[in-house]
C-alpha cells in the first residue's frame, strides 16, 4: 500500500525498502506554445507481486509517468525532476545504457497499440527473440525455443508456426498476446501494461485479463496497470491512484476507492459508468466541462473549474491552495470528511445503486 508524507506527498520512511517507489516526480514538455507540466508532483510506491491501478481521463498524466519509469522520453524536449527507484536503483538520472540494460529484462512494458508497437518488418518470432538473446547471451535456438514457449503460455495456437508469421497475420488479441509474449521473454520484475485491453472486444478482454492475472501469479511480478475504465481496474488491481491534470487526487485500496469514494473527480468517474444493474432508464452523470490545458492548468485545486461541490467550501481556498494528499487512505480535497460522507451518502451513492 501507497504512503505518503503530508508535508511533500512523498513516500514516508517505512517505504524505502518498496520494489519501486516515485517520489515527486515532474515531467515537462517544451512545446512551441510553452511548457505543458504533464505530471506534477507524483508520488507512489509499489511491491512485488502487487498491482497498481493507475485511473483518470486521457492527459490526466498516466501514460507519461510510466514512459519515464522506462526512460522513454527525450532528454532533449522533456524535464524530469524528482525520483524513481527501481529496488533502490536511481533511473532518473540513469545512463541511456544503464536503462537499456534494465528495458525489456527487469522491466517491461505492454503498449496499448501492438499493430504500432509491433515492427511490421520482422516477424513476431524475431521481435520476441532478439531482446531476449542481447539481455541473456542466448543462441538462436535458445531464444527461438523460448520464444515459441512464451507464445504458447499466452494462448497462441501453434505457435512454432506462428513464429515465422508478421503481426499483420494476427488477430487484434493475438497481437495482444503476443506484445504480452514479448514483455514477458526475460522474466521481468516490473510489467507496465498501458490500457491492454482497449479495442478488444470483451470476450477476448476477458481472456487477457485472466491471463496477465495468472502470469503474475507464476512470475510474481509487480503490474503497474494504467486504463480509464473503472470495471476493467476492479477485476486487476490491489491499489488504486486516480490521476486529474498530472496530479494524484486519490489513494487507496481498490475496495475502499470503489466503494467508499472521497474526491468529487472520482465521483464523477464512478457516476458516468454504465452498470448492468442499474435502470435502463437512468441517465449517466458525466463529468461537466473537459480536461484543463496543462499547459495553463487552473490555480488551486486542478478540478474546480469542473467541480459540481466547490460552493461548499467556504471562500476561494478551491482557487487559491492546492488541497494536499495525506497518508495512508487519503483525497485531495477541500471538502471536510463530513462533507464528502454527507454529500456521498446522500448525492452520489443513489446514482451507483
Amino acid at each position: 500500500m501507497t504512503t505518503l508524507t503530508k508535508e511533500s506527498g512523498a513516500p514516508s520512511s517505512a517505504d524505502a525498502g518498496a520494489f519501486l517507489s516515485v517520489r515527486d516526480l515532474r515531467v515537462q514538455f517544451k512545446t512551441e506554445d510553452g511548457i505543458v507540466k504533464a505530471v506534477d508532483g507524483l508520488s507512489f510506491d509499489l511491491e512485488r507481486g502487487k498491482t497498481l491501478g493507475i485511473v483518470g481521463e486521457s492527459g490526466s498524466g498516466k501514460s507519461v509517468t510510466n514512459l519515464t519509469i522506462l526512460g522513454l522520453h527525450n532528454q532533449q524536449f522533456a524535464t524530469i525532476d524528482g525520483e524513481i527507484l527501481l529496488e533502490g536503483q536511481e533511473l532518473v538520472t540513469a545512463r541511456e545504457n544503464e536503462l537499456e540494460k534494465l528495458r525489456g529484462n527487469k522491466m517491461a512494458m505492454i503498449f496499448q497499440d501492438p499493430l504500432t508497437a509491433l515492427s511490421p518488418y520482422y516477424t513476431v518470432g524475431r521481435q520476441l527473440s532478439e531482446p531476449y538473446m542481447k539481455h541473456t547471451g542466448a543462441s538462436k535456438k535458445e531464444a527461438r525455443d523460448r520464444a515459441v514457449q512464451m507464445l504458447e503460455k499466452v494462448g497462441i495456437p501453434q505457435p512454432k508456426v506462428r513464429f515465422d508469421d508478421y503481426p499483420h497475420q494476427f488477430s487484434g488479441g493475438m497481437r495482444q498476446r503476443a506484445m504480452i509474449a514479448m514483455a514477458l521473454m526475460c522474466d521481468p520484475d516490473l510489467l507496465i501494461a498501458d490500457e491492454p485491453t482497449t479495442a478488444l472486444d470483451v470476450t477476448v478482454q476477458a481472456q487477457i485479463l485472466d491471463l496477465l492475472k495468472d502470469l503474475q501469479q507464476e512470475f510474481g511480478s509487480a503490474i503497474i496497470f494504467i486504463t480509464h475504465d473503472l470495471g476493467v481496474i476492479s477485476q486487476m488491481a490491489d491499489d488504486l491512484l486516480v490521476m486529474y491534470a498530472g496530479r494524484a487526487v486519490e489513494r487507496g485500496s481498490v475496495k475502499e476507492v470503489l466503494g467508499d469514494p472521497r474526491h468529487p473527480y472520482t465521483w464523477g468517474l464512478l457516476s458516468s459508468m454504465p452498470r448492468l444493474d442499474s435502470d435502463i432508464q437512468q441517465a449517466l452523470t458525466p463529468i461537466p466541462g473537459s480536461p484543463p490545458s496543462l499547459l495553463n492548468p487552473p490555480s488551486g485545486c486542478p478540478f474546480n473549474p469542473r467541480c459540481a461541490f466547490k460552493s461548499e467550501v467556504p471562500g476561494t481556498l478551491c482557487t487559491d491552495a492546492r488541497p494536499p494528499l495525506a497518508d495512508g487512505r487519503a483525497a485531495a480535497c477541500h471538502l471536510t470528511a463530513e462533507q464528502k460522507q454527507t454529500i456521498f451518502i446522500d448525492k452520489i451513492q443513489p446514482r451507483l445503486r
